[in-house]
């Protein structure tokens, strides 16, 4: 990966997580941006999202896919860069992965002892 794809990756990051934060209130959920993969022509970018309790991370990438006009507004704003890549939510596999991996280790755990 290049390091000018690298830096807008993590520029995006910091921009899309602090717009979380700051404009959707998401009750009784933890919303994570755990990370941004913008294509090599900067024209779209993923933006992998977890959110526990996993059962409302549907619900939440909806909402935010619903708001993301707003959000690429926002960001046209605060980056002075061409193009801004269009985003799109999805889920992140590897955490809900990882969380399976980490709970069937725990029942290996229990079983041995």
């Amino acid at each position: 990966m290049s390091n000018r794809l690298e830096k807008v990756n993590s520029l995006l990051e910091h921009e899309i997580s602090n717009i979380i934060v700051r404009d959707f209130n998401f009750q009784e959920s933890l919303v994570t941006l755990t990370r941004v993969d913008v294509t090599p022509n900067l024209i779209e970018a993923k933006a992998y999202i977890s959110v526990l309790p996993e059962d409302k991370t549907d619900q939440v990438i909806k909402t935010l896919n619903r708001g993301v006009y707003d959000i690429q507004q926002k960001i046209n704003k605060m980056l002075n860069m061409r193009p801004i890549p269009k985003i799109k939510f999805v889920k992140d596999e590897i955490i809900a992965k990882a969380a399976k991996i980490e709970e069937l280790l725990e029942k290996i755990k229990e079983v041995e002892k």
